[in-house]
């Protein structure tokens, strides 16, 4: 069995743009397609890899949730 040492260790997601969580996520895919690792790697990468989606999906999230607002305040009209 892979000694825990001897695997890729990442850098914290609060660490990220977006862009380079995607850009990660989708090497980590392209690692996992090629199926040359031990099953304990591979479960790593796919840890990762699920971490970065969630990371990229509440990213996303919040940037929808800031355009909806910005629209809702300018099509909010001045009490008179």
């Amino acid at each position: 069995m892979s000694d825990q040492n001897d695997q890729q260790t990442f850098r914290p997601l609060e660490e990220l743009s977006y862009e380079a969580a995607r850009d990660e996520l989708i090497e980590v895919v392209k690692i996992l397609e090629l199926g040359q690792m031990s099953l304990d790697e591979s479960l790593h990468y796919w840890e990762r890899g699920e971490a970065l989606a969630a990371y990229c999906e509440r990213y996303l999230d919040g940037a929808s949730q800031r355009v909806e607002d910005a629209l809702a305040k300018r099509d909010v009209t001045p009490s008179e």
